[in-house]
C-alpha cells in the first residue's frame, strides 16, 4: 500500500482541533495506507522549552494517538528522536537547501518576529528536518493543513533536486492530502483564527484533558455572531465553526445540520455542539489516562514502533549516503547501493 506519514509536535496538550482536523482522519486512513505517525519531539526544541513538560507532553501525545484509535500493530507509532536517521538526513537536506527558499517560509517569518534578538537557527532550518521526516520513509501522502503547504512544497522540491542532482531515484516525491471535513477547526473565542494548542486564551480551545463540565462551559461562552438565524455563511464565522465541529464529529453535511435548526436560535446549537464534543473527547481522555498510568507498556509500544521505523529509515539513508559519495559504514549495505 502507499505510505502515509504525519505527526504532531508535543509542545502542549492536544486540542479538539488536533483530534478532528488530524487524528480522527489518521484513524480512518490506517486501513488504506502503510501509516507512520510520529510524535515530532525534535521539532519541539526549536525554541526554548521546559524538559520536564516536553517529556510529559510527548508521552501524552503518544497516549492520545492510541486512545483515539491508532493501532500500533498496524501503523508505526514512535517518537521522532528515537529514529536518529531523521537528524542525519536533515543535515544532508539542509546542505541541499537554499537560503532564499528557507527565508521565504511564512512560519519562520512569523515565529522569528516574536523570538527577539536571538533567533534560534533551528527556526530557520527546521523545514529541512520536516522534509527529512517525509522523505526518509519514501512517503506518498502527507495529510497537511493550509499552514504547512509551504513545507510540503519544500520537501517536494528537495526530492526532485536530489533525484536530478545524483542521477538516481533516491526519493519519492510526496503529495499533499487535505481531508474534506474537519481540516480546520477554529478558536471558540476568535472564530477567524485556527484553534491552537499554543493559544494564550484557554477559552478558545477545547483541550483533550478538559472535563465534561469545562467543555460545556467553554462552548456556552463561544463567540457567535450578530443576529439569531443559524446559517452556514462566511459572514457568520462563529456559527459556521460550531456547525463544522458537528459535521466533523457526526459526518453529516453542514447543510443538513443547519436544517435541523430552522426557526431556532444559538442556544440549542451551542448545547448540542457541547454534548457532541463531550461524547467525542470523554472516552479519549479516559483511555489516555489509562495509558499514562502504565508508562512501561507505553514505552514498549514506542520502542517497537521506533525499531520498525529505523529499519525503513536506514534503508533510505544508505541509498542517500551511497549516492552522495560517503564511504560506507562497517555493517551497512550502502556500499553496494551506488
Amino acid at each position: 500500500m502507499p505510505t502515509l506519514l504525519s505527526g504532531v509536535k508535543p509542545t502542549n496538550v492536544l486540542t479538539l482541533g488536533n483530534l478532528l482536523g488530524a487524528i480522527n482522519n489518521w484513524v480512518a486512513l490506517q486501513a488504506q495506507y502503510d501509516c507512520i505517525f510520529l510524535v515530532v519531539d525534535l521539532h519541539a526544541i526549536t525554541v526554548a522549552h521546559n524538559p520536564t513538560q516536553l517529556r510529559e507532553h510527548t508521552y501524552r501525545v503518544a497516549a492520545n494517538y492510541i486512545a483515539a484509535g491508532i493501532d500500533p500493530a498496524r501503523a508505526i507509532l514512535c517518537c521522532q528522536s528515537h529514529v536518529p536517521q531523521h537528524a542525519e538526513l536533515a543535515w544532508v537536506l539542509t546542505c541541499a537547501s537554499y537560503m532564499g527558499e528557507l527565508n521565504r517560509m511564512t512560519q519562520y517569518k512569523d515565529k522569528s518576529a516574536t523570538a527577539g534578538a536571538n533567533i534560534p537557527v533551528g527556526l530557520f532550518t527546521y523545514p529541512a528536518l520536516m522534509a527529512a521526516d517525509i522523505l526518509l520513509y519514501r512517503t506518498n501522502l502527507v495529510p497537511v493543513g493550509a499552514d504547512q503547504k509551504q513545507h510540503l512544497e519544500l520537501a517536494r522540491d528537495l526530492a526532485i533536486r536530489m533525484n536530478n542532482r545524483y542521477g538516481t531515484d533516491l526519493f519519492v516525491v510526496p503529495e499533499g492530502f487535505i481531508p474534506p471535513v474537519g481540516a480546520r477547526i477554529m478558536s471558540l473565542s476568535d472564530p477567524t483564527a485556527k484553534m491552537s494548542k499554543s493559544d494564550d486564551d484557554p477559552q478558545g480551545t477545547i483541550s483533550l484533558t478538559d472535563s465534561d463540565d469545562v467543555i460545556r462551559r467553554k462552548v456556552k461562552r463561544a463567540v457567535t455572531d450578530s443576529g439569531t438565524e443559524i446559517t452556514y455563511d462566511e459572514t457568520k464565522p462563529g456559527v459556521r465553526n460550531l456547525i463544522n465541529i458537528q459535521a466533523a464529529i457526526t459526518g453529516r453535511p453542514p447543510v443538513e445540520i443547519v436544517n435541523t435548526y430552522a426557526g431556532k436560535q444559538y442556544g440549542p446549537l451551542k448545547l448540542d455542539t457541547a454534548e457532541l464534543i463531550v461524547s467525542a473527547v470523554a472516552p479519549i481522555r479516559e483511555r489516555t489516562e489509562q495509558w499514562l498510568r502504565d508508562r512501561t507498556e507505553l514505552d514498549r509500544v514506542l520502542q517497537q514502533g521506533a525499531a520498525r521505523a529505523r529499519a525503513i529509515a536506514q534503508s533510505t539513508l544508505d541509498r542517500v549516503y551511497a549516492a552522495i559519495g560517503f564511504v560506507p559504514r562497517q555493517g551497512t549495505a550502502h556500499g553496494s547501493a551506488g
